[in-house]
């Protein structure tokens, strides 16, 4: 198990309730996530779980996200992983980084990533997205240079979707930080290392 962020160990705030304990609206929204692309209650859905109707609102902004929109597979995936790398997310780490691997983007710029080191090599239309969602992260906006670029390289609709994407993930990752809800690495996965100083 790895924890949130990358100085303590950290106890989790906000488990999985039990079964026998969740409310009707509570079991519904489970219901919901499990009959879905998910199929199961897990990640941030645990915490959110505790406000059934924004977790309902939130899955379904993330089901159109994540399977629905007219997002590269490889640039959602780099993507979330940045969004992760830059609030210190485990849980969205581990689930994103094989996920990104498998979408085509490059191993090593994810073990770069990773260590917080610059991601190389990434094919064009990743690195304008990482940009991007760096720009967005960092600065809360983005500049006239690197919107222009994504605007002419994706399109007005993809830079809204880019957008949105990284406010989902920051979102639910920040839900998670302040739950403490852990990320479980896969058989020799690495999970995030603190930035270098």
């Amino acid at each position: 198990m790895f924890e949130q962020g990358q100085s303590r160990p950290w106890a989790e705030r906000m488990p999985m309730p039990a079964a026998d304990t969740l409310s009707e609206a509570q079991r519904k929204a489970a219901q919901t996530l499990i009959d879905g692309p998910r199929k199961g209650v897990f990640g941030p859905f645990i915490p959110l779980l505790q406000s059934p109707v924004l977790m309902e609102r939130i899955g379904s902004l993330g089901e159109y996200l994540r399977f629905d929109s007219q997002l590269d597979a490889r640039v959602r995936e780099l993507v979330t992983c940045v969004v992760a790398r830059e609030v210190g997310n485990q849980f969205e780490w581990l689930l994103h980084a094989q996920a990104a691997v498998k979408a085509g983007v490059n191993a090593e710029a994810i073990e770069a990533l990773r260590l917080g080191r610059r991601a190389t090599p990434l094919a064009e239309d990743e690195q304008l997205a990482l940009d991007f969602a760096l720009e967005l992260l960092r600065h809360h906006g983005v500049s006239e240079p690197t919107y222009a670029a994504a605007e002419s390289r994706f399109g007005k609709q993809i830079v809204v979707e880019l957008s949105a994407l990284v406010g989902y993930f920051a979102m639910v990752c920040w839900v998670m930080n302040v739950a403490h809800t852990p990320g479980k690495a896969a058989e020799g996965q690495a999970g995030l290392e603190a930035f270098p100083l």
